[in-house]
């Protein structure tokens, strides 16, 4: 497996979008640069989600961006993507690693220094550490402070994307964080200009985050 590129990580939501305008999205997310696509599909049924994974896998091959299921370890499996993600009530990540082998790519959501730990333990390549920020994708939001994502990635000495309620105007709270990078929905899925909003959020990110300022 090639090492993870996590500057940009965008994690998608069709809500209220035809698939055509779905599609296109993420195709302008990956022309503008983001390193990575996670599907996230928590309402589609296992066909649909296969279907779906399908036509997305497509457009992120063609970009040559790494595609990532979550949740659906059959799913990622079924149209060969690069991994999945998991969050703590979600398939444990030893079964993922089992299934899915030494060479894909297994992400895990960790809100605490044990959790991360956890995951460490049972083969997980990369944490996805918040909500930074209260969410507009989940009902009930934990907030994680940063001082405990600077600590996960310190204990671990794991890649981290920190995640939740992330964009252009409040992602400065993570200038001077161990994160490698940051995952965003809204911030590209309800631009305007997905493709243009998010190479102003990897340029952020990469003129910014002492950690991949200091790793160039």
């Amino acid at each position: 497996m090639k090492k993870l590129d996590l500057t940009l990580y965008f994690v998608t939501d069709s809500t209220d979008k035809t698939e055509t305008d779905f599609l296109e999205i993420v195709r302008q997310a990956c022309e503008g640069g983001v390193t990575i696509v996670q599907l996230r599909e928590k309402e589609r049924s296992g066909l649909e989600y296969l279907r779906l994974a399908e036509k997305v896998k497509q457009v992120t091959d063609k970009y040559n961006v790494p595609l990532i299921i979550d949740d659906r370890v059959d799913i990622a499996m079924a149209v060969d993507a690069a991994g999945v993600h998991v969050g703590q009530t979600d398939i444990p990540v030893h079964v993922a690693r089992r299934l899915l082998g030494k060479n894909k790519i297994v992400g895990a959501t960790a809100k605490t220094v044990e959790q991360a730990k956890k995951a460490k333990e049972e083969g997980a390549d990369y944490l996805g550490v918040g909500a930074i920020y209260p969410t507009t994708t989940k009902v009930v939001t934990v907030i994680t402070e940063v001082s405990i994502l600077n600590e996960i990635a310190v204990q671990t000495n794991m890649p981290v994307v920190a995640i939740g309620g992330l964009n252009a105007s409040n992602m400065h709270v993570l200038y001077e964080s161990m994160a490698d990078g940051i995952a965003v929905v809204t911030a590209i899925m309800k631009s305007k200009d997905p493709r243009n909003a998010a190479m102003s959020l990897k340029k952020q990110v990469l003129d910014n985050f002492k950690k991949i300022t200091n790793s160039r």
